[in-house]
C-alpha cells in the first residue's frame, strides 16, 4: 500500500504496542482507590466467605450441577468436595 495505490497489501504487517506506562499508570490509580488501609488478606478471605455462602445449602440437582462443574475445572474443589465445605 502507498500513497499513490491505497489498496493493502495481502502480507501481514507487525503491529505493536508497549503499553507499560499505561499499566504502571493503571496499576498507581488502583492502589489510590484502594486506599492505605487496604488490606488484601483480609480481602480474599472476605471472598473465600462468599464463595461458602454463595454455595452453601444446594439442594440436591444444584449440588450434582456444583460437582459437574467442579469435575470440569469449570470451579475449583473446595474443602472436602462439598459446596457447603
Amino acid at each position: 500500500m502507498s500513497a499513490y495505490d491505497p489498496t493493502p497489501s495481502a502480507q501481514p504487517v507487525e503491529f505493536s504496542v508497549d503499553l507499560t506506562a499505561h499499566e504502571m499508570l493503571r496499576r498507581a490509580h488502583v492502589m489510590d482507590a484502594v486506599g492505605p488501609t487496604w488490606d488484601p488478606v483480609n480481602s480474599l478471605r472476605d471472598e473465600d466467605a462468599a464463595q461458602d455462602l454463595l454455595y452453601s445449602d444446594l439442594d440436591e440437582e444444584q449440588q450434582r450441577i456444583y460437582d459437574q462443574l467442579v469435575a470440569a475445572g469449570v470451579l475449583p474443589e473446595r474443602g472436602d468436595g462439598r459446596a457447603t465445605a
